[in-house]
C-alpha cells in the first residue's frame, strides 16, 4: 500500500500536464479534471484503510533512506485530512463544471482546470510531506496555481487582490524558507521526524524562538489574528466557486501544518500561552468583524477567520481532548465553510447581489435555496445536534477541563463566539431570506416552477442548474453525515490526537532503528 502514497500527488500534476495536449477541449479538460479528482479521492479513503490496519504508513521516494530522502507519511491525522479535502474538492469541481468556466473560448481556453489540479497536488503534498523542505514546496505550489485562479475573469478589484495575497504569501514564503535554514543550522536535519528527536536537546531559548517562528508562518497563512487582515480583502474578490476551495483549504492546511509541527517538534509546548491569547483574538476580532459587514462574502470571510481561532485553542490546550476537538472541528469546517459560500454563489445567481442591504424574499422565491443556507449557518453556529454542535462541544470540554484559568477564559470567549456567529448568520438569513420582497431595492426574482427550474432554460442550461443544486446540496448531506458520524469520527480523532502527543509511532516508521 506504500506505493499508493505518493499518488494523491502525483495524480493532479500528471492530470494538469496531460490537459497540454487537448487545451482546447472543454470536454477533455472537464472529464480528465473530474476522473483525476475522483481517483484522489478513492487513493486517499485506500490509504485510510490501510492506517486504519496498519498504523502510520511511509515511503522514501528516491531510494534514499531517511532522514536524508525525500519522505512521505500519513498517520491518522493525515489521511482523514486527504479523504474530507479530497471529496470537496471533487465537489467544487463538479459545481464548477455545471455553472461553466470563466474565461474559455477556443482562442483562450481557460486555465481553471490545470490551475485546480495544481492546487490539489499542493494541498495533498503538504499533507503528506514527512520533512520541511516538502511542506514549503507543497505551499509554494498552492500559492502559484491559487493566484491564477483567484486572478481568473481579471477586473482591478481581482487584480489588486490577487496581487495583495501574493505579496503577502510571498512574504510569509520567506519567512518560512528562513525559518527551515535556522531550523537546519540548529539541528542538521529538515525531515520532521529526525527533528522531533532533536528538538529536545537545543537550548530552550532557541527551541522557543524556532516554535514562534513556526507560528508566525502558519499563522500567517491561516489568517490568525492579528496576521488576518490580507483574507477579507482577498477571497471576496475572486470568483466564488474559486472562493470557496480557498475558505475550505488553504487555511485549514497552514493550521494542520501548525498542528503537525508543534506537536511533532516542540513537545514541551513552549507556545501554548501565546497560542490561548492568539485564539481568543482570533474568535473576536474575527467575528466582531463579520457584524460590521453588509456584503455575504465579506461576512463569510470574517466569520472564516474567527474560526480559525477554534481550531488554533484546541491545539494551545496541548491536550488530546484539546486535539480531538481541533481535528473535529477540522473536518467541521472544511465541509460547511466550503457549502456556505457555494450557497451564496446560488443567492447571487438569483439574485444578481451579495449585498444584504439589497436583498430579500428568497425564503419564498428560492425555498431549495433556503434550506442549503440554512442547515449549514446552523452547524457553523454550533446548533445542536449538527457537526459544529458536535466539534464545539469537544472544545468546550476539553477547555473546562484543562485545569488553567487562561483555559477556561478562552472557553468562555468560544462560547461567545458561537453566540457571535449565530448573530452573523441570523443576520444573513433574517435578511435576505426572511425579510419581505418590497423592501429589498433588487429587481423582483423570476418564479420557480414546481422542479425548481427557471423557465425558458435551455436543455443545457437546465441540466448546469440541476448540477450545481445537486452538488450544493451534497455537500450539505456531507455536513450532515460528520454529525451522524459523530461517534466514529470522534474516535478515529482521538486516536489521532493520541497520536500526535505520542510521537512513538511516527519517529519509528520513519526513522526504522536509527529511531530512539
Amino acid at each position: 500500500m506504500n506505493v499508493l502514497l505518493p499518488l494523491p500527488f502525483v495524480l493532479p500534476l500528471a492530470g494538469a500536464a496531460l490537459m497540454l495536449p487537448a487545451w482546447r477541449s472543454q470536454t477533455w479538460l472537464r472529464l480528465l479534471g473530474v476522473g483525476v479528482t475522483a481517483g484522489v479521492v478513492a487513493v486517499s479513503v485506500a490509504l485510510a484503510v490501510e492506517v486504519a490496519r496498519e498504523g502510520v504508513i511511509t515511503t522514501q521516494t528516491g531510494g534514499w533512506p531517511a532522514p536524508l530522502g525525500i519522505t512521505l507519511v500519513a498517520d491518522r491525522l493525515t489521511v482523514l485530512m486527504l479523504v474530507v479535502s479530497s471529496v470537496v474538492l471533487l465537489a467544487i469541481l463538479l459545481y464548477a463544471v455545471g455553472q461553466g468556466v470563466v474565461g474559455h473560448s477556443e482562442a483562450r481556453p481557460s486555465v481553471y482546470y490545470p490551475a485546480y489540479l495544481m492546487l490539489s497536488a499542493g494541498v495533498c503534498l503538504s499533507f503528506l510531506a514527512g520533512d520541511l523542505f516538502n511542506l514549503f514546496v507543497g505551499f509554494e505550489v498552492m500559492l502559484a496555481s491559487s493566484y491564477v485562479l483567484i486572478t481568473l475573469a481579471p477586473t482591478p478589484a481581482r487584480m489588486h487582490a490577487g496581487t495583495m495575497y501574493v505579496v503577502v504569501s510571498l512574504t510569509s514564503s520567506i519567512l518560512f524558507l528562513t525559518t527551515i535554514g535556522l531550523t537546519y543550522t540548529a539541528t542538521g536535519t529538515v525531515n520532521l521526524a529526525d527533528l522531533s528527536t532533536r528538538t529536545e536537546d537545543l537550548p530552550a531559548g532557541t527551541r522557543t524562538a524556532l516554535a514562534l517562528m513556526f507560528l508566525v508562518v502558519f499563522g500567517i497563512k491561516g489568517a490568525v489574528a492579528p496576521l488576518h487582515l490580507w483574507l477579507p480583502d482577498s477571497y471576496p474578490a475572486a470568483i466564488t466557486k474559486i472562493t470557496a476551495i480557498f475558505a475550505a483549504l488553504l487555511t485549514k492546511t497552514a493550521v494542520y501544518a501548525m498542528i503537525r509541527t508543534q506537536t511533532l517538534l516542540f513537545p514541551q509546548h513552549d507556545v501554548g500561552t501565546p497560542l490561548l491569547v492568539l485564539a481568543a483574538l482570533t474568535m473576536v476580532v474575527g467575528l466582531l468583524g463579520a457584524l460590521t459587514q453588509q456584503d455575504i462574502h465579506r461576512i463569510l470571510s470574517f466569520v472564516l477567520v474567527g474560526h480559525i481561532g477554534f481550531m488554533v485553542f484546541g491545539l494551545a490546550l496541548f491536550s488530546v481532548a484539546g486535539l480531538t476537538g481541533a481535528i473535529l472541528y477540522l473536518v467541521h469546517h472544511i465541509i460547511v465553510q466550503a457549502t456556505l459560500f457555494l450557497t451564496s454563489d446560488l443567492m447571487q445567481d438569483e439574485t444578481g447581489e451579495t449585498s444584504l442591504e439589497r436583498i430579500g424574499g428568497l425564503a419564498g422565491a428560492s425555498a431549495f435555496t433556503a434550506v442549503l443556507f440554512f442547515v449549514p449557518a446552523m452547524s457553523l453556529s454550533g446548533v445542536p445536534p449538527l457537526s459544529g454542535f458536535v466539534a464545539k462541544l469537544a472544545l468546550l470540554q476539553a477547555g473546562f477541563g484543562s485545569g488553567r484559568t487562561l483555559g477556561y477564559a478562552v472557553t468562555s470567549v468560544a462560547v461567545l463566539a458561537s453566540l457571535l456567529t449565530l448573530v452573523a448568520m441570523s443576520r444573513i438569513w433574517t435578511m435576505a431570506f426572511w425579510r419581505p420582497r418590497s423592501q429589498a431595492p433588487a429587481p423582483e426574482l423570476p418564479p420557480e416552477e414546481k422542479a425548481g427550474e427557471e423557465p425558458g432554460l435551455s436543455r443545457q442550461q437546465r441540466y448546469s442548474h440541476r448540477l450545481v443544486r445537486t452538488v450544493t446540496a451534497g455537500m450539505v448531506a456531507c455536513g450532515l453525515a460528520v454529525a451522524v458520524l459523530a461517534g466514529p469520527l470522534t474516535s478515529w480523532s482521538v486516536q489521532a490526537a493520541g497520536d500526535l502527543l505520542d510521537r512513538t509511532a511516527y519517529q519509528h516508521a520513519v526513522l526504522g532503528e536509527e529511531a530512539p
